[in-house]
């Protein structure tokens, strides 16, 4: 996933997808946080979701540049459509710009002229394209959604209103938190093994070191077996590979899935990380569209 060249007159930039840029009846990209209008989230911060911290007019100046330098009005793209997110596995079939309100965390159209979008700061951007029949879905995955298999159902959507065949579709997954990042509970994990039965291989454990208790291990004798106490783990998600594995197990190729190397929370000076931040952050769009 590459960074399209910024304007001579803009800070602005746009990552794109390798594997969906071979086709020229899509429009779609990444946003960054770089070269908008926004003051709350340091600079001149790119947010383009109306957040409490944000005013309005800027948000929408930051959208108006967002599709400008995408090319959106030259390809006769002009109406964007948005969700009210809720973390949830809700997907809507978008035909006409009049479809607004919708809450749900997935949209897909095969209408030219809309542009879908979906919010993140953190979650997973993912943009799926059926490159036979002309139709393209964004979806909003954490791991609430991963867990009710958003992006899998996705493409099951897209099936029933299109006639998808999974085989044919191009997957782009964009930056999000990844392992390295991305701490959860116990609780996630124990969701995550009642579904999935490669669950194991999608977090990391790590065992917190204590520079007291190595040099004086007696210190920590107990009564249980063997002895001494367990340092507590932590537990790192793969959000990415979570969303990968069911791309493949509904039938995309593997090759036909790019993702993102880049982590929100590792890069705050070019993404906006919702947890990195503590919350006070805008938001990116990854959206994608069909020409007229």
């Amino acid at each position: 996933m590459k960074t399209k060249d910024s304007r001579q007159t803009s800070q602005l930039q746009i990552l794109d997808a390798g594997n969906l840029k071979t086709l020229p009846w899509l429009i779609h990209g990444f946003s960054t946080r770089q070269g908008g209008f926004s003051k709350p989230y340091g600079g001149n911060a790119l947010n383009l979701g109306f957040t409490k911290h944000d005013a309005k007019n800027a948000v929408e100046h930051n959208r108006r540049a967002f599709l400008a330098e995408l090319g959106a009005n030259k390809a006769g793209l002009s109406t964007l459509i948005t969700l009210r997110q809720i973390h949830s596995d809700l997907i809507h079939s978008v035909t006409a710009s009049k479809d607004t309100n919708l809450v749900g965390d997935g949209l897909i159209t095969a209408t030219p002229g809309l542009i879908l979008a979906i919010q993140t700061a953190d979650c997973l951007p993912i943009i799926l394209v059926d490159a036979k029949n002309r139709a393209v879905g964004v979806f909003h995955a954490g791991w609430r959604g991963t867990l009710q298999r958003i992006v899998e159902k996705g493409v099951g959507e897209m099936r029933r209103h299109f006639g998808t065949v999974p085989r044919d579709l191009k997957a782009a997954i964009g930056p999000g938190i990844h392992h390295c990042c991305y701490e959860v509970g116990k609780e996630v994990r124990d969701k995550f093994a009642s579904q999935f039965t490669y669950s194991t291989e999608l977090f990391r454990e790590i065992k917190d070191s204590d520079p007291v208790r190595e040099k004086y291990p007696l210190l920590f004798l107990t009564a249980r077996a063997p002895g001494h106490s367990d340092l507590p783990c932590r537990l790192f998600l793969d959000l990415v590979e979570a969303n990968r594995r069911q791309l493949i197990d509904v039938g995309v190729i593997a090759k036909n899935i790019e993702a993102s190397p880049l982590c929100t929370s590792c890069r705050r000076d070019l993404l906006c990380s919702y947890r990195a931040e503590k919350g006070v952050i805008g938001r990116m769009l990854a959206v994608a569209g069909i020409r007229h």
